[in-house]
């Protein structure tokens, strides 16, 4: 056996043996480190030595786990006092070191699609697959289908004429002020051109004009504003009456697709708010918990009360969980919440017999 790989056998011996003298199965996680000090891979397991231990058994070199275990150098682990706990231990370490083997997360990710508003002079609506950071501080979603949201966002766009160009072509408009005289102006896209949007790539529109289309779209997916969809209604009427019955059709079709988004934004409003409650867990030795959950995120945790003084404190903390993210507001989710949402909503689909220990918080 060549001398690298003779190490590497020697190596996995040693990291088995310590795994099978000190862990214990309980709830934890660990982490893979490598030999210059990475953390490779986190993960987590309710029996943290039954679920190190198999990592030594794998069948096959290329397997995840073998593949996993061959980068470390040493394995950490800590305790918590239940699975739940460790499910966001895991996911906070993850989005803390970014694993480069924690690839679980983002292929789930993946078969998500959000909707975010770009920054910049001249904003405009994209579809995003995943959570990876774009510039976007805000996300709508999560949404299954980005093909279908692509085509609903175009139709919201069409109708208030804000760009959807990717190209780095500058941005400016009408009462823009320039240092020097600009060259006359060419046309722009095609868009522009047929009057679906209102071309700040060619200076066209003011500033506040721009920016106040930029605001109905924000309502438009806050639920606050639907004119973009009466706007069409209005217009399918008119062709109607006239009996354009062609373009009514078409018409209608753009007015289904918007309501469409509308519905899917109230879809996920709805799961998101069902997901606002205290929920109760038991840990291991008596250290039991309660977590204050809000659209999705856990916004507190506490001790499970076990005094009058205690049971005072929780009260405190649900009134101040309750003012700080109250259930009117927009769609929107911070870009920050996005993940334990997901990871979250995953645990009670997976237990569902856990959300019958759950209390809406309006209940105490």
């Amino acid at each position: 056996m060549p001398a690298t790989a003779a190490a590497l056998e020697d190596r996995l011996l040693e990291l088995k043996s310590t795994v099978k003298r000190q862990a214990e199965d309980r709830p934890g996680v660990y982490r893979m480190v490598s030999e210059g000090g990475e953390v490779v891979y986190v993960g987590k397991s309710k029996r943290v030595r039954t679920r190190l231990m198999s990592y030594f058994r794998a069948a096959f070199p290329e397997e995840k786990g073998a593949r996993i275990v061959r980068e470390a150098a040493a394995i950490e682990w800590s305790y918590v006092p239940s699975e739940f706990a460790a499910l966001l231990e895991e996911l906070r370490l993850i989005k803390r070191l970014r694993p480069r083997f924690n690839h679980a997360m983002k292929r789930d990710a993946r078969h998500y699609a959000f909707v975010a508003i770009t920054r910049g002079p001249a904003p405009r609506l994209v579809v995003l697959r995943g959570t990876g950071a774009r510039g976007e501080s805000v996300v709508y979603g999560p949404f299954v289908g980005a093909q279908r949201l692509g085509e609903s966002l175009r139709e919201l766009s069409d109708s208030l004429g804000l760009r959807d160009c990717t190209h780095d072509r500058r941005m400016r408009y009408s009462d823009q002020q320039e240092m020097f005289i600009a060259p006359p102006r060419t046309p722009g896209c095609i868009r522009f051109e047929i009057g679906k949007c209102l071309g700040p790539c060619v200076a066209a529109p003011s500033a506040a004009a721009y920016r106040e289309k930029v605001a109905q779209a924000r309502a438009f997916l806050d639920g606050t504003n639907d004119g973009p969809i009466e706007r069409l209604a209005g217009a399918m009427q008119e062709a109607s009456d006239r009996l354009e019955f062609e373009r009514a059709g078409a018409l209608r079709d753009k007015r289904q697709r918007l309501e469409d988004l509308r519905d899917q934004f109230d879809r996920m409003r709805f799961a998101a708010e069902s997901l606002t409650f205290a929920y109760p867990v038991d840990g291991i030795d008596g250290d039991h918990r309660v977590y204050l959950i809000r659209r999705g995120v856990v916004r507190a945790e506490l001790p499970a009360p076990r005094s009058a003084s205690e049971s005072g404190h929780l009260q405190d903390a649900i009134r101040r969980v309750a003012s700080d993210t109250p259930l009117t507001g927009p769609r929107s989710i911070p870009r920050h919440e996005v993940d334990e949402l997901l990871v979250i909503a995953a645990w009670f689909k997976a237990h569902p017999a856990e959300m019958e220990k759950a209390t809406p918080l309006s209940h105490y």
